[in-house]
């Protein structure tokens, strides 16, 4: 059967340690329970011998260290045979495992769902366990073999990343395109334009640019704000419809501008106001583009519903900061897309999995450069930066606004293909944070679900 260890270790290393494992492994399978106990096991047999760089490079997060910083990291692995225990839930995370061989399956308890993780799968390139405690139970399903580094590597690995982030804040940073994006004439100009400062950058209509103006310059009344925005009657009947919904939950019916920004709050409309006019951006003269636009919009409005409503029911981050966010965070794309409808003899329509492919890895420094030159907050900013990045951990101990979209971007992709290459949610820092200690991973059955209707009256207003 092929093997990562083939790429791990020396063929004489490989025949050594299968040798051992054979003989051995054989006798503690004969005498090997039907159902393991629940206790630490022992492991078959252990080595120091360090990996090649290659492949610690595959796994997640520490392959974003260089180098030099990978090289040093203590490294130790572990053979058990089937049925071990390798850790148990609720134990304190002194240690980091991944699967290099074989199968394992991850017990969560309660009413959470187990899962297994087989070698050479996506799965198997991130953690088995993160964080302080071991959120499962690890049971080996066949003899199986894990590298096993210290638990500090973590730490160490998110004060490089902070570093890293604030060097290059704010600057325009050299665009390096990954291995994942095709080597095509048109990736290659798409950088070339972005570290330039070349890209076609969308603007915001002239409403929502003035009100933020004015709220940055002075202290703004009820009736400044209406005087603003009441020129744009779409908006206002918006924002009379937001006031009047279940996300506001009022029974008392309103019907004009200035109730409906007095009971939403100044700060709370300008970025409603945001929010609603930032459809506007998603649009393409290409019909393939435009549906691709109409798409990544749906994700979008799906993602800030979600944001929207975790962030009320857990009542440290504003909803309409996590509604904003939720709406911008791919928004990134525009440029990529713009892009190749300016460059369609580099770009033919047939191309859109490309497209579609090239987005995680370019929307964080496209995104943050579009947010910055429209003016948002640093905290939107940074949430751009980080939404898709599943092992982030911010320096506080609070829930934060790029946590919340963190869980709901984890959230939107339950089901699909996508999430069966994602680390579990449990094994999320920002989860750890949620003040509701007994969520499960599958919130969406204990706080999502009961809102759906909150979830599609935001949808709804913001369609």
């Amino acid at each position: 059967m092929k093997s990562w260890t083939n790429s791990f270790f020396p063929k004489e290393t490989i025949a050594k340690m299968s040798c051992a494992m054979s003989v051995e492994q054989n006798k503690a399978i004969e005498s090997s329970p039907s159902k393991p106990a629940k206790i630490k096991s022992k492991p078959l047999s252990s080595s120091h011998e360090n990996l090649p760089l290659s492949v610690l490079k595959k796994l997640a997060p520490i392959r974003d260290l260089d180098d030099r910083d990978l090289a040093q990291i203590e490294q130790t692995v572990l053979t058990f045979v089937q049925n071990s225990v390798v850790f148990l839930r609720g134990d304190k995370s002194e240690s980091i495992y991944y699967l290099l061989q074989g199968s394992v399956k991850i017990e969560l308890g309660g009413e959470n769902k187990d899962y297994i993780v087989q070698e050479n799968s996506p799965l198997a390139r991130l953690p088995l366990n993160s964080g302080k405690i071991c959120n499962g139970t690890a049971i080996t399903q066949s003899s199986a073999m894990f590298l096993v580094i210290p638990g500090t590597v973590t730490q160490w690995w998110i004060n490089k990343s902070r570093a890293k982030q604030q060097e290059t804040e704010l600057e325009i940073i050299n665009l390096d395109l990954p291995d994942a994006i095709p080597n095509t004439e048109f990736f290659k100009s798409f950088s070339q334009a972005y570290r330039e400062n070349k890209l076609s950058l969308p603007t915001l209509p002239q409403v929502a640019m003035k009100l933020r103006r004015a709220m940055q310059n002075e202290e703004v009344t009820v009736d400044r704000v209406v005087g603003i925005i009441q020129v744009d009657a779409p908006i206002v009947a918006k924002l009379i419809q937001v006031s009047n919904s279940v996300l506001y939950s009022s029974s008392v019916p309103i019907n004009n501008c200035h109730d409906a920004v007095a009971r939403i709050g100044v700060e709370a409309t300008r970025k409603l106001v945001m929010g609603i006019t930032v459809k506007q951006l998603f649009k393409s003269k290409s019909p393939s583009l435009m549906a691709k636009m109409q798409e990544l919009w749906h994700r979008s409005l799906h993602l800030s519903s979600l944001s929207f409503v975790l962030a009320q029911e857990d009542g440290r981050v504003k909803a309409e900061d996590a509604l904003l966010a939720g709406l911008v965070c791919d928004i990134g794309a525009i440029p990529l897309i713009h892009f190749a409808e300016q460059h369609p003899q580099d770009y033919p329509s047939f191309h859109l999995e490309e497209l579609e492919m090239a987005m995680p890895y370019l929307n964080p420094p496209v995104g943050a450069l579009v947010l910055n030159t429209l003016g948002f907050s640093k905290e939107i900013v940074d949430v751009v930066k980080h939404a898709e990045d599943w092992y982030y951990e911010s320096t506080e101990a609070f829930l934060t606004l790029t946590d919340v979209i963190i869980l709901a971007k984890r959230h939107s992709y339950f089901g699909s293909e996508r999430s069966k290459t994602l680390p579990a949610i449990q094994d999320i820092p920002a989860y750890r944070k949620l003040k509701n200690s007994t969520l499960t991973p599958d919130f969406s059955l204990d706080i999502l679900v009961k809102a759906q209707q909150r979830i599609d009256a935001a949808m709804s207003l913001l369609s």
